[in-house]
């Protein structure tokens, strides 16, 4: 069975899952060419970084400067009129269902009536669509992860200064194994915590595999260790998928 493992030693972002997937071989123009369905002003640029030493590929997503807030409506409105197919759409849907029903949680509101936000900008679609569309393009059937280091301290956001994890991303890692390193700094978005919440089957250590290919995407931070997300495909036995 064709498994993806997650190691998500310096947390998870959509940029970095996607720069991830282009780096371990899922090719760019497979995700420009998706994404150019969506009718948005969206573009794309991937280049090779290093971060401690270690070579990963980020990708920027670049966008017009103005940012609209969208309900859940008029994001699940653009993912259903795009040509991408059924089981992109459905996957990308969702993601941003788990996001809406976070921040309703969170702050007390109907999904409905949920603003984005950030989350709602044109790089979190294309970051959340953009995932959909490198996952499905594997050829993996399953996602698992490694515990995920959240990080520490404080971040800015529309609301505020808020705690990390933050509470949205808190309430999208029920389930999940994860930790904090006691590094001063958000390493998992909420965007990365939706992708994980969706995506991963079982969380733990790597399981038996026989190794494919190995990628590296990089975020947008200088840490003390290197800000990456290591993404391995490759074959495991059908019994070594575990529970969550």
């Amino acid at each position: 069975m064709k498994a993806i493992y997650l190691d998500c030693f310096s947390g998870i972002s959509g940029d970095m899952f996607l720069g991830a997937m282009v780096d371990m071989g899922v090719g760019l123009d497979v995700l420009t060419s998706g994404l150019s369905g969506l009718g948005l002003s969206i573009s794309l640029n991937a280049v090779k970084v290093r971060k401690r030493g270690i070579t990963g590929t980020k990708v920027d997503v670049i966008v017009p400067d103005a940012a609209e807030e969208r309900h859940l409506a008029d994001i699940m409105e653009i993912i259903n009129n795009s040509g991408l197919p059924e089981d992109v759409r459905s996957l990308s849907g969702r993601v941003f269902r788990r996001l809406a029903e976070a921040e309703s949680r969170v702050h007390g509101v109907p999904v409905e009536e949920v603003h984005f936000h950030e989350v709602g900008a044109l790089d979190t679609i294309a970051d959340v669509i953009g995932a959909a569309i490198c996952f499905k393009a594997s050829g993996a059937e399953i996602l698992c992860s490694s515990p995920v280091n959240v990080g520490g301290g404080f971040v800015k956001t529309s609301h505020g200064m808020l705690p990390v994890p933050a509470p949205a991303t808190l309430e999208l890692l029920r389930g999940a194994s994860i930790y904090s390193s006691g590094l001063d700094a958000e390493l998992v978005t909420p965007t990365g915590a939706a992708i994980l919440a969706e995506l991963c089957s079982c969380y733990g250590p790597m399981p038996l595999m026989r190794v494919e290919r190995i990628g590296y995407g990089a975020g947008s931070k200088d840490l003390e260790m290197p800000n990456l997300l290591r993404a391995i495909i490759g074959e495991i036995p059908k019994n070594a998928r575990k529970g969550r």
